[in-house]
């Protein structure tokens, strides 16, 4: 494989803005040193030349300097609504090619209650919603507690907790006006789906032809080729059922090396079928590319029935850690291959290689 000049482009958590009145988990879904220096160095076993460039206001500038063939993308970005996909479009001003998702995309995934708005449209299952911009709005009919609350725009668990499981309308109100205030963006509310939590991550892209939409046809086949699903990840919150129900911002990023991760999940292989079909569809109706994560929601009351709850387009890569990186380590997959899988789809995508 010919030699090539990749930057690794991400947010460090050290380099993150520090302004007054920030929540204490702004920034809980930015990268480490540690993280961002293995997959330099994973990019540099795999042949390549490798640097790491801080995706901020200096981008324009760094680019131009190193002059990247291409571009390994994990930037979250630091503000606004679609922040995820400030980086995206400056690369392809600059018409330098990235791993991962394009710019709607990420635009669209960011905000949970737009994404659930496409899977509705696309009838693929999701918990019935509202979206809050005030905590003394009319609840939908369609909703019956418990309810779920979080905010429209974060990842990693952000603004997530036991209290955001709530019984009643006092509850309610209370917890979207600590979303509305604390994180100043409207309050997804969804129907709590009490079951297990799975999370599927995939890495490819669907071969041609595939339309951002689903067949009319439930006999149509099912399109999945081009996509590698990894083994279904679960985890075990059974030692943290005290104080901790839902897969939170606490047990995510606290607690991240002392949790139970199952993988494979213990799951009947018609059922992983059925969520890799899931996974496929909804990766294809929200246009991802090269690698994503997709977390359901198996409703205990429903014969385990599934429920999609999001997609990451940006999935973490933290070594031993992030829920991509243990699914991938299931198959034998290590960070360094991991990396350079994902790298290499990517590069494929853009005819750099065969």
């Amino acid at each position: 494989m010919e030699k090539k000049r990749i930057a690794v482009l991400a947010n460090l958590k050290k380099n993150a803005p520090k302004l007054p009145g920030m929540p204490l988990d702004q920034w809980d879904d930015l990268d480490s040193e540690k993280t961002v220096n293995a997959i330099v160095e994973a990019i540099r076993v795999g042949g390549h030349e490798c640097e790491f460039l801080e995706g901020d206001v200096t981008l324009v500038d760094t680019l131009r300097k190193y002059r990247p063939d291409l571009c390994f993308n994990i930037c979250e970005g630091h503000f606004g609504d679609a922040r995820e996909a400030q980086v995206p479009a400056i690369l392809e001003m600059l018409r330098i090619p990235y791993t991962g998702s394009k710019v709607l995309t990420l635009a669209l995934t960011l905000d949970k209650p737009m994404t659930k708005r496409v899977l509705t449209y696309h009838d693929l299952p999701t918990p019935p919603f509202q979206v809050f911009e005030d905590a003394d709005e009319t609840m939908s009919p369609e909703l019956q507690f418990p309810l779920f609350v979080k905010p429209s725009r974060e990842g990693t668990g952000i603004g997530v907790s036991e209290k955001s499981i709530v019984n009643n309308e006092k509850e309610l109100k209370i917890q979207i006006q600590e979303i509305l205030t604390k994180y100043q963006q409207p309050a997804l509310v969804e129907r709590y789906v009490e079951g297990r939590e799975i999370t599927v991550g995939v890495i490819g892209n669907l071969k041609p032809p595939a339309a951002r939409r689903l067949p009319d046809d439930e006999e149509s086949p099912r399109i999945q080729a081009g996509l590698t699903f990894l083994p279904p990840l679960e985890v075990d919150l059974t030692p943290f059922q005290c104080s901790d129900v839902v897969y939170s911002n606490r047990l995510k990023v606290d607690l991240a090396d002392q949790l139970n991760y199952i993988c494979p999940a213990p799951l009947e292989e018609d059922m992983v079928q059925e969520l890799n079909w899931y996974t496929a569809a909804v990766f294809r109706v929200t246009g991802a590319l090269d690698v994503a994560r997709v977390d359901f929601r198996l409703d205990q009351s429903d014969h385990w029935k599934p429920y999609v709850l999001e997609i990451n387009p940006l999935p973490g890569l933290s070594p031993g850690v992030s829920d991509l990186v243990i699914e991938a380590a299931a198959l034998g997959i290590s960070h360094t291959e991991l990396v350079n899988l994902i790298l290499n789809t990517a590069m494929r995508r853009y005819g750099m290689i065969q």
